[in-house]
């Protein structure tokens, strides 16, 4: 909604501003009362996190968008690859950091005692830090053309997927296939991340610290190939260099799905093991920032300059949902069926969402910026 709406609007600061200005602090202020809040009531605790998550989904949308606004069609892989190696150091500092202060005990004025409290106050107040430094530093570009009409928000997500849509070499249904794509391979990536450190412990049976190497190792892959991605997609296109991804991906949960059985019966110890299991999760976040960095740039390609909001609040929509679904149908999965199964889960997705990509034309980087 907020995106659609930042695509309507007008002001002396830019179309997106206004909406980073006041969602993001609000955002700030919520994340750094949950301890607090915590303390309080459950229901006190309830209502800080819905707040938080309203207005962190409201900023996600203009916050997101800006990046198209201001760099051309042709380098937005290169860009969203910076994007997503900040956001991947950022959480790797967040961990080892911020997380060890968790514990710290110290009296300060106003928070009283700092444990299991500091970490929240210093995100949130990075945050307001982040959100200065973007107004004093960034400037949104201003198209000089005549007003045109306002067609109801609705009507407009309803033309994104319209033949009559002109930005789109597909006629609306390369959209389409593209968030199709995304909602599968969602489906496979949030179905099986949140349960590696669990994965490790049950199956691999390490110890709880060592399992928590696993996403971090994850993690590190994403940000040291964020960028190369990017690049390669310029070289290349970008829809090769996403169904290549999601082929090699496939391959790869196909591998951790036999890892275990194969690792007993040569008879490895425990530490080759792991190491061979950290080889193969550092590989699927290589190629699955490849799909990430590359898969947005291809949406806004699509999009007009009165449309990115759209494009974008549309790409969030599926991935979203598909972080809400995925979760319980691995679960279930687990249940039935034993841990290993869900990298079967996760191969079956990205293979989908390969075939979908087939039917994707245009988004690539060489053709005319649309936006």
């Amino acid at each position: 909604l907020f995106s659609a709406l930042s695509d309507r609007t007008s002001t002396r600061i830019g179309r997106r501003m206004p909406y980073i200005l006041v969602t993001l602090p609000l955002s700030a202020v919520m994340f750094s009362l949950i301890p607090f809040a915590a303390a309080v009531s459950l229901a006190v605790l309830i209502v800080t996190l819905f707040g938080l998550n309203i207005f962190k989904q409201a900023a996600r949308g203009p916050v997101v968008a800006l990046m198209p606004d201001t760099v051309p069609g042709e380098y937005r892989s290169e860009a969203n690859g910076v994007i997503n190696t900040m956001g991947n150091i950022a959480a790797i500092i967040g961990t080892v950091v911020l997380g060890r202060l968790m514990d710290l005990s110290i009296e300060l004025p106003i928070i009283g005692n700092t444990e299991r409290k500091l970490p929240f106050v210093i995100a949130g107040f990075l945050v307001i830090v982040a959100v200065v430094l973007l107004f004093a530093f960034v400037r949104e570009k201003q198209r000089g053309e005549p007003e045109r009409a306002r067609e109801p928000i609705l009507k407009s997500i309803a033309y994104v997927f319209s033949p009559k849509n002109r930005s789109d070499a597909g006629g609306g249904r390369s959209a389409l296939f593209i968030l199709v794509s995304l909602l599968l391979w969602f489906l496979g990536y949030q179905g099986v991340v949140p349960f590696l450190t669990l994965y490790n412990i049950e199956v691999l049976g390490v110890s709880a610290g060592t399992a928590a190497l696993s996403p971090g190792v994850f993690a590190i892959s994403s940000a040291l190939f964020a960028i190369p991605s990017g690049m390669v997609a310029h070289r290349v296109g970008r829809k090769k260099a996403i169904r290549f991804s999601l082929a090699v991906i496939t391959g790869i949960a196909v591998l951790i799905f036999l890892h275990y059985p194969i690792t007993r019966a040569l008879g490895l110890s425990q530490f080759p093991s792991l190491v061979l299991f950290w080889v193969f999760l550092a590989l699927f976040g290589a190629f699955w920032i490849t799909v990430v960095a590359n898969s947005f740039p291809m949406l806004w390609q699509m999009a007009g300059y009165e449309t990115i909001g759209i494009y974008t609040g549309l790409y969030y929509f599926f991935s979203q949902t598909a972080s809400i679904l995925a979760p319980p149908v691995t679960g279930g999965i687990i249940d039935l069926f034993g841990f290993r199964m869900i990298f079967l889960f996760t191969g079956a997705c990205m293979l989908a969402a390969f075939f979908t990509m087939s039917r994707v034309t245009g988004g690539e980087p060489h053709e005319d910026a649309r936006s």
